[in-house]
């Protein structure tokens, strides 16, 4: 006990959620408060604590210089962005791209390799335990409401029409092009490293082609509800459904790193999002329509052939 007075503590106490919380304003003492710090570090400086730019090889599991941040904005608090709020709460759960119950830990994992082009951390190294230890203090004290509201991406109504890369294109030179490059090539915040503050959105250094950012729905969703930066919110999207769709599949048409054996991906296929731009399916619909649609009628045969209701 006069090692660990922890021990002395009511672990059972109720804690006040922190809407906004910051390393900088909120962030414990001692061992634990070293721990979150840690995580918070790997997050949101991604390529400097275990990508390109560590001083070891060993510490090295992201293969591009994205920072997990690029996607889970606001340090993984904001609402609409992937929000890592009441993340612990939802988990585990079943996930049909494994097609078994998952752990965060194999969530995080699914996201290194994916999003981030890595290899996954052990799941009692250091740097995983940090980063869940970063998680469960954002998720402090949320109620099932706050759980809710910072889950996944805002709606998209599936559509009836094909995107068209073309209207993509100009609405990406308009609304996107600023922070993000006219080739896609993204801003870094100095010259002397490859730091992103505006993540590249194709070419070799973002996220590969199993990532579901890939898929165009779920990238216009994202979009919707936080694109163009500091303007969309879930509550107040700039973009139309419509809008977000055209440019994400103008962003998914360029190449990008390709991820090994996801023809592995989604074992009972009738799971697959009808967006997935690779096969096989459990339909005869060609890889074109998967990719930019219309995605309409794929859903609409999952429906009438098993029941499934797919909303991306």
């Amino acid at each position: 006990m006069n090692f660990y007075p922890e021990f002395l503590s009511d672990n059972n106490r109720e804690v006040s959620f922190i809407e906004n919380k910051t390393i900088e304003k909120h962030l414990p003492s001692g061992r634990k408060g070293k721990e979150i710090k840690y995580g918070y570090l790997l997050i949101s400086q991604s390529p400097g604590y275990m990508g390109s730019q560590t001083s070891s090889e060993d510490l090295r599991y992201t293969g591009n210089n994205l920072s997990c941040t690029s996607c889970h904005l606001d340090n993984g608090t904001k609402p609409g962005a992937a929000s890592w709020v009441g993340v612990t709460k939802r988990y585990p759960k079943f996930r049909g791209r494994e097609n078994k119950v998952s752990t965060l830990e194999d969530r995080v994992n699914g996201c290194m390799e994916r999003s981030m082009d890595g290899k996954p951390l052990p799941k009692d190294s250091p740097q995983m335990e940090a980063i869940i230890s970063y998680m469960e203090w954002l998720s402090e004290g949320a109620t099932e409401q706050i759980v809710q509201k910072h889950a996944g991406f805002t709606n998209i109504e599936i559509p009836s029409f094909r995107a068209d890369t073309l209207i993509g294109e100009t609405i990406y030179e308009k609304e996107c092009a600023l922070c993000h490059g006219s080739d896609g090539e993204g801003i870094k915040i100095d010259n002397k490293n490859k730091v992103y503050q505006y993540p590249p959105l194709w070419g070799y250094d973002t996220y590969n082609n199993g990532a579901g950012m890939h898929r165009v729905l779920t990238a216009a969703a994202f979009i919707k509800g936080n694109m163009p930066f500091g303007q969309a919110t879930v509550e107040k999207p700039k973009l139309s459904d419509e809008e977000a769709i055209h440019v994400a599949a103008y962003i998914n048409k360029f190449k990008r790193p390709i991820k090994s054996n996801s023809q592995k991906d989604f074992p009972d296929r009738k799971l697959k999002p009808i967006s997935t731009p690779y096969g096989p399916w459990e339909d005869e619909f060609d890889s074109i329509q998967h990719k930019y649609g219309p995605f309409k009628p794929i859903a609409d045969y999952y429906y009438q052939q098993y029941g499934l209701k797919k909303k991306k």
